[in-house]
């Protein structure tokens, strides 16, 4: 939070390898502050902080239209490429505590790819491994965000009709995290308005919090 005229949301995307993590935070920001690509191993090393621009016509507050700003922390892979667990799990739990020590982390957005199955293995590592970084109330600070939804529109899949037929490791995934999810599309940009729907969402699960944070002066 700032002044009353403007407010800042802090996130942090994690998942693993090519879902699409960095486009999304990306995506998130209006911006290219990500690098993002094809590539046969993990692209994101280290941690990288990306800060959007003033972005009105969102919020109001206390009568009056507020503008936002978002902050996205983008994270190595896990599993990674050429990282182990405990050195992605050590970098990612230093670049929060550096960044939101302060102000504190609104949400973890949890980033997997609607094209692909969840697998259970694939499922309780990751829940595990934000579960080290957040702590045990990780699930009321989690969103799942599905990328490359486009490509379950192209096969015929509604978001209604794409849960109806998901994996019981997804659906209960959903569940523990009170069913927050945004579905993206991974396009090389989105159009404002679908930024603006997804910025929505999110803050609408921040609302749902009534605002609360995690990590807030943690120096771990």
């Amino acid at each position: 939070m700032t002044d009353s005229n403007e407010m800042t949301i802090n996130l942090v995307v994690l998942g693993k390898t090519q879902t699409g993590k960095s486009a999304a935070g990306n995506s998130l920001l209006g911006s290219e502050d990500f690098e993002s690509r094809l590539c046969p191993s993990s692209v994101t090393t280290c941690c990288s902080l990306g800060r959007s621009g003033r972005i009105s016509g969102l919020i109001r507050r206390n009568g009056c239209e507020s503008a936002l700003r978002v902050r996205v922390l983008d994270t190595p892979s896990y599993p990674h490429s050429a990282l182990s667990k405990q050195q992605v799990r050590d970098t990612v739990r230093a670049a929060l505590a550096q960044h939101f020590g302060e102000e504190g982390l609104h949400l973890a957005l949890l980033v997997l790819r609607a094209d692909l199955p969840l697998c259970p293995d694939e499922s309780h590592d990751t829940a595990q491994l934000i579960q080290e970084l957040l702590g045990p109330t990780w699930k009321n600070f989690t969103v799942v965000l599905l990328t490359h939804a486009d490509k379950a529109q192209e096969a015929g899949y509604s978001e209604e009709t794409y849960l109806q037929s998901a994996s019981s490791t997804l659906l209960s995934l959903l569940s523990s995290v009170q069913h927050k999810y945004i579905f993206l599309d991974n396009h090389n940009s989105i159009i404002r308005e679908e930024r603006n729907t997804v910025l929505r969402k999110l803050l609408n699960f921040i609302q749902r919090n009534n605002y609360q944070v995690l990590l807030k002066h943690s120096k771990e």
